[in-house]
């Protein structure tokens, strides 16, 4: 049987985006994936808990979907995890709602993969920046799944863009296909 997959999508100016739209493109096509545009449902950030909770619990795998910025996600994300990721419902006591659901990162960057490194301009990997979502999936007792990244994506290409997207693709195929 297909597995569902939840596409959080949260970028604050999706329509300059050439990235972010070629990506959600591909996955808005998929059967067996909901993509939930986060800024386009709450403009307001006044997110609606209970609606959240219940699309969580009705999707096998996460997909948390942004532009990576300032070494994290846009503000909304924060927002939508600090009231959706309830203590004794995601985590704490008797919090185990997402228990064993799969939980991932798809990102774009503004700079290249060498610059996300040791000895790189941002000086970190990105594995390591990405570790506080890491942690939280950890805390959720979800099962973290190697992130999703293109790098240089406002560089990229048609070409590279259709890649990413090829690529994007199958990895969702990978997770509706268990």
């Amino acid at each position: 049987m297909p597995k569902s997959v939840l596409i959080l999508f949260a970028h604050p100016s999706y329509a300059r985006s050439r990235a972010n739209r070629a990506l959600r493109a591909v996955a808005q096509d998929r059967d067996h994936v909901t993509v939930h545009d986060l800024y386009e449902t709450y403009p307001n950030f006044l997110i609606d808990v209970e609606a959240e909770q219940r699309s969580l619990l009705d999707h096998d795998h996460i997909v948390l979907m942004h532009p990576f910025f300032w070494y994290s996600a846009p503000s909304l994300v924060k927002e939508w995890l600090d009231v959706v990721l309830d203590y004794g419902w995601a985590y704490g006591e008797g919090g185990t709602a997402l228990a064993g659901k799969t939980w991932t990162q798809a990102i774009t960057t503004g700079g290249p993969a060498q610059s996300y490194c040791s000895d790189g301009l941002n000086r970190f990997s990105i594995e390591e920046l990405l570790r506080p979502f890491q942690a939280t999936a950890n805390l959720c007792q979800c099962i973290w799944q190697t992130p999703f990244i293109l790098h240089a994506s406002r560089q990229a290409t048609p070409e590279i863009l259709a890649e990413a997207a090829a690529k994007f693709s199958a990895m969702l195929e990978g997770l509706i296909d268990g």
